[in-house]
């Protein structure tokens, strides 16, 4: 399968940290940390993302390089927040969802008073 980015339309939507930033790990057996290709660890975000419109609420993980210094209640944007579908078999079941990666954060509050 190959890996196409998805943009992912944020205009209609409003993002809440509800984990805090953390190293993505490649192994967990072995603790290894997943870095990009510039050698930057990557971390990754919870973030609960509500339909303004219809209330609908998804909790997603976002990855991007470098510590975002988000905080869990914070209010932010997602900058150039893209989706990529996997599938991998694992245990002879074949498993698949979406992945998603972002450029950076941006504060909705700092954006608010700019």
């Amino acid at each position: 399968m190959r890996n196409i980015p998805i943009p992912v339309d944020t205009n209609r939507l409003s993002f809440v940290c509800v984990a805090a930033p953390r190293p993505r790990l490649v192994n967990q057996d072995t603790g290894e940390v997943k870095v990009d290709k510039q050698g930057q660890t990557v971390f990754q975000v919870g973030l609960s993302a509500s339909e303004i419109d219809s209330g609908r609420v998804e909790l997603i993980n976002v990855n991007v390089s470098g510590d975002p210094g988000l905080t869990v209640g914070q209010v932010v944007e997602p900058v150039g927040l893209v989706g990529f579908v996997w599938e991998q078999s694992r245990g002879g079941q074949m498993r698949w969802g979406i992945a998603y990666r972002a450029g950076s954060f941006r504060s909705v509050a700092e954006q608010a008073a700019a």
